[in-house]
């Protein structure tokens, strides 16, 4: 291990002295692209001294139980010893992780767009829910949370919900959200106190900058309307919603969320930006799903993925066979630790197929 940790210093002051050029801060692309290896490889170095510490701390007992006539010294020294050698196990662990390549997208914000699915009114009640539950979330994370466009249902809810989230890390936190999330409950227009099943589909995607897609306006069709729902006097009266249409695609993304016609076109194209960016990333993501058991969701939006059981008070995610009985403070925001077990679940994926190659 300590030779790899050579490497990654070696690595750290190259980069350290790339990122100062005046050439690469001339270059944007490139310039953030080291400034997110130089981010990275801090975090390792840091952990890594404290490696060596702790190595150095066991040399220096180990000399001085052979050494040292004073037994007093002695004692000291293997319980410096003992000490230490028990913090290398889970010093290691951790290192081996970092070592892993992390995946380049877990830095960006994201693009999550929410779809009643299947159950009528009822469905767009959940995705309501689903997006309540998700925007409790990205708050309590400290992440800004923006709406971008939304088609309410006609007994509450959403038909379709897009939103922005922006922070550290969230891509790679809210990336195992996509997929289709199940809800069994009385729906609040049954009679009969009957239990149906109503599903919505949640997409995450992560949000391309300008030099990770560069789209070509002349192939972009532009359409303004009137924005509709709540909004206040623009609504209905001025032509600030923008729908972008990429022809080569066939790609829409819209945006009627804000009063200006230029904040709205942002938006939108923000949004088309992410879901281009989302069809070679797909790709990637398929590639490696031949290779690894990944609980990303890729091309295929039929996988369920989560069921959100009324009745029994339980959510259970199927990837995992996670099942917490803690419904209402989950579909209140606190998915924390589903999150965290979908995490733990993957990175110790990771961990096994890396091996002794770590």
């Amino acid at each position: 291990m300590i030779e790899k940790l050579e490497i990654v210093y070696q690595r750290y002051k190259e980069v350290a002295d790339l990122i100062i050029q005046p050439d690469i801060i001339a270059d944007q692309k490139r310039y953030i692209q080291l400034n997110k290896e130089y981010k990275d490889l801090s975090k390792i170095t840091q952990k890594a001294d404290g490696y060596k510490s702790v190595l150095s701390n066991i040399e220096e007992a180990e000399t001085m139980i052979e050494e040292e006539s004073d037994p007093e010294m002695v004692e000291m020294a293997k319980l410096q010893l003992e000490e230490a050698k028990g913090q290398l196990p889970d010093l290691e662990e951790e290192i081996r992780f970092l070592l892993i390549l992390k995946d380049p997208e877990d830095d960006k914000n994201v693009v999550v767009e929410i779809r009643a699915g299947t159950g009528g009114d009822e469905a767009s009640i959940f995705a309501g829910d689903l997006y309540r539950m998700y925007t409790k979330y990205c708050q309590d994370q400290g992440w800004k949370v923006s709406l971008v466009d939304s088609n309410e249902g006609t007994a509450g809810g959403f038909k379709e919900v897009i939103f922005e989230v922006s922070g550290d890390e969230v891509y790679g936190t809210m990336k195992y959200e996509s997929g289709v999330h199940r809800v069994q409950r009385v729906p609040q227009t049954e009679t009969q106190g009957r239990v149906h099943t109503s599903a919505a589909t949640v997409m995450v995607l992560p949000e391309a900058e300008e030099f990770d897609v560069e789209i070509n306006m002349s192939e972009v069709r532009v359409d303004y309307f009137c924005s509709s729902g709540p909004g206040g006097q623009s609504v209905n009266t001025t032509y600030s919603a923008v729908r972008l249409t990429h022809e080569p695609t066939g790609i829409v993304a819209q945006c009627q969320d804000q009063k200006s016609q230029h904040k709205n076109k942002e938006k939108a194209l923000k949004v088309l930006r992410s879901r281009l960016y989302e069809l070679e990333l797909n790709k990637k993501l398929e590639q490696d799903a031949e290779k690894r058991n990944s609980l990303v969701s890729s091309g295929d939006r039929s996988a369920k993925i989560r069921t959100y059981n009324y009745p029994q008070g339980r959510v259970t995610d199927h990837r995992i066979g996670l099942t917490l009985y803690d419904l209402q403070n989950i579909i209140k925001g606190d998915i924390h630790k589903l999150v965290e077990e979908l995490k733990l679940y993957q990175n110790t994926q990771k961990l096994k197929e890396a091996g002794e190659t770590l």
